[in-house]
């Protein structure tokens, strides 16, 4: 069903789905790539985990698809985690959902969201990142100019902040400049069938990817049991940086790797998205 709810008085659209049978039931709270929404990523990995007996839900963040918040396309990292708060009290407030038993879902970019959420709120019992972008300044600047990007990224707000228009790039594009540019990401967007989403991401954007701490929270996770689903091969979210969380993270912890070889075959390719569902639910069922 569709639900509306607000977050620090932004109204957030999402899509409540509760499982046939008697409740209460456990639930789960999703977030998930960069620029996505509901319909596509999140939405699917929801719809399959109801059918596993979990209430889930799936929502558009604040400045995303039919989410209020402004401006539109933009990544906002202190506004997520605000809505992820809103999104659990929503599921604590609902008769169908054991309110002592909520868990946090998060693909891709996601992952690193519901990882330092899950971190910091002691409703959250569990934790499960799929395909994650355990994002960390350290790991970026490793691989860029960072004070240089830093000072683009800047000056592109200055202009914003004198009054001028916000400034956006595309999303994906197959080739030139793009927030994930390339033929993989082009290939799942570029043929998406949501209404709600837009080629097209604010260029201040970039410079919360590149400066947010979300693997932070593998550090205070603990006593929550974690769950990392990953490709072997993933160029847009490195083993590298879920093989680090693992590591990071107490027990319990579970590290599951799949054959995938390209970062979208968690998206919504076959096996894959069927192995990750599986994964999840036997950790779900061991400790949710």
């Amino acid at each position: 069903m569709r639900i509306e709810f607000a977050s620090d008085g932004v109204t957030l659209v999402g899509d409540l789905r509760v499982p046939s049978g008697d409740g209460p039931f456990p639930a789960l709270v999703f977030t998930g790539p960069f620029t996505g929404v509901r319909d596509q990523v999140t939405g699917l990995y929801a719809e399959r985990l109801t059918a596993e007996g979990y209430v889930t839900l799936a929502f558009d963040h604040r400045n995303w698809g039919e989410s209020g918040g402004q401006p539109r396309n933009h990544e906002d990292v202190q506004g997520k985690l605000h809505d992820l708060r809103a999104a659990v009290s929503l599921l604590r407030a609902r008769p169908e959902v054991d309110g002592s038993r909520i868990g946090a879902v998060g693909i891709c970019l996601g992952g690193g969201y519901a990882l330092k959420f899950a971190a910091f709120d002691p409703r959250v019992r569990t934790f499960v990142g799929i395909a994650g972008a355990y994002n960390n300044p350290y790991g970026m600047r490793a691989g860029m100019d960072y004070q240089g990007a830093l000072a683009g990224f800047t000056e592109v707000l200055e202009r914003q902040d004198q009054g001028g228009e916000v400034e956006y790039l595309p999303a994906v594009a197959p080739e030139g400049e793009a927030a994930m540019p390339g033929d993989e990401p082009h290939a799942y967007y570029g043929s998406t069938t949501s209404p709600n989403w837009d080629n097209r991401v604010t260029r201040a954007s970039i410079r919360e990817l590149v400066t947010m701490d979300n693997m932070m929270g593998a550090d205070f996770l603990s006593p929550k049991p974690a769950l990392i689903v990953h490709g072997v091969i993933d160029r847009f979210c490195s083993p590298e940086g879920a093989e680090e969380a693992f590591k990071r993270l107490d027990e319990p912890k579970k590290l599951v790797w799949l054959d995938a070889r390209k970062h979208i075959d968690l998206y919504d390719g076959e096996p894959y998205v069927t192995q990750a569902i599986e994964a999840t639910s036997v950790f779900l069922r061991e400790h949710l």
